[in-house]
């Protein structure tokens, strides 16, 4: 499947225009160095920084930095509204996956990244999932296609990770909080997880009658078996990374505030290892391949169950929209690891 094309970016005007100013400079350090006698060729991007061809500013939504010399890029969400995967994250999210292409499509012959890493700038949140509040908007006022447009914009996301965005570089998800339904389901879609001791990670869509529709199932039948994904799904438990770790599921568990260092880490112990590290996630995909058709009749039929949700599912909704909001508004910076959405009543 062809990756979606992107429309140029406000970030990408910026890159533009930081590289005009480092060809000016570049001139002008040449004339100086030549009494001003010549002009001097202009620098094309090839001879810039990595740093001055790639936009790391210009985003509300995410935190964006670049190590050169790892050959790593970060980011971390830093959701402006609720804790999720929202319209406007996932705006951003796609512009980004269009900057990282656009600069291998400028350095073809010669990678300028090996890692991808996906964090959280939310103290104790990784990603608490679909967007309830517009889950629930949708379905009262009967917007079918309004949701379904959603779902398959989360579905784009979780799709192009999986396949790396058709790129050779491996993706880590590196969770330091709380990671549930979509946020789980992102997370799975990644190459690598590592996860700090005291994140969580579930599928509490049962809760309001409804079952995670992004991924959740396709990752987990393929990871562990379908029995055990069902069991996951209908039991809308919360598990510690610990728990995932001897599933199978997370890759490295770092002790609390140590996570960054053990990307770091991951990825210095792997240097010599990156090129077989693709090549079996590649025959992972050949073996036991998750196409973006199977994702979007999955969604299609998420979609339809949404649908039919009744009064009392769509109460539940707005009972956990709350729960998510007072837990951002009471303690923002000490975000709590328990189950945030064990305290609202049924």
């Amino acid at each position: 499947m062809d990756l979606p094309t992107l429309e140029p970016t406000d970030a990408e005007a910026s890159t533009e225009h930081a590289e005009t100013e480092a060809r000016a400079s570049v001139r002008a350090r040449n004339s100086t160095r030549t009494g001003g006698s010549q002009a001097a060729p202009p620098a094309s991007s090839d001879t810039l920084p990595l740093e001055l061809t790639f936009p790391v500013m210009n985003y509300r939504e995410l935190e964006v930095r670049m190590d050169v010399q790892e050959q790593v890029l970060w980011y971390f969400m830093k959701p402006q509204g609720a804790p999720s995967y929202t319209p406007a994250l996932l705006a951003e999210l796609s512009k980004l996956r269009g900057n990282i292409q656009k600069l291998f499509q400028r350095n073809p012959d010669a990678p300028p990244i090996r890692y991808l890493v996906n964090g959280s700038r939310l103290p104790h949140i990784f990603n608490l999932g679909g967007d309830l509040g517009l889950f629930a908007d949708h379905i009262r006022r009967g917007d079918r296609e309004g949701l379904r447009r959603y779902a398959y914009d989360c579905i784009d996301l979780v799709y192009t990770s999986s396949i790396s965005f058709g790129l050779p570089i491996l993706l880590i998800s590196l969770v330091q909080g709380d990671a549930l339904g979509g946020g789980f389901e992102a997370a799975m879609a990644s190459d690598v997880i590592i996860a700090e001791c005291s994140a969580k990670f579930g599928l509490p869509e049962i809760l309001f009658n409804l079952f995670p529709g992004m991924g959740a199932y396709s990752f987990l039948s393929r990871r562990l078996d379908p029995i055990r994904a069902e069991r996951m799904i209908l039991g809308g438990r919360i598990y510690t990374a610990a728990e995932l770790h001897e599933m199978g599921l997370v890759d490295v568990v770092a002790e609390d505030g140590e996570g960054e260092a053990a990307v770091r880490e991951y990825v210095a112990r792997n240097v010599r290892r990156h090129a077989i590290q693709r090549t079996l996630r590649e025959v992972g995909r050949r073996v036991h391949p998750i196409s973006y058709e199977e994702l979007r009749d999955v969604t299609d039929l998420w979609v339809e169950a949404a649908m039919k949700l009744e009064d009392a599912d769509l109460r539940r909704i707005d009972r956990l929209c709350g729960a998510q909001a007072r837990r951002l508004a009471a303690n923002p910076a000490n975000g709590s690891a328990a189950d945030p959405f064990a305290s609202p009543s049924r």
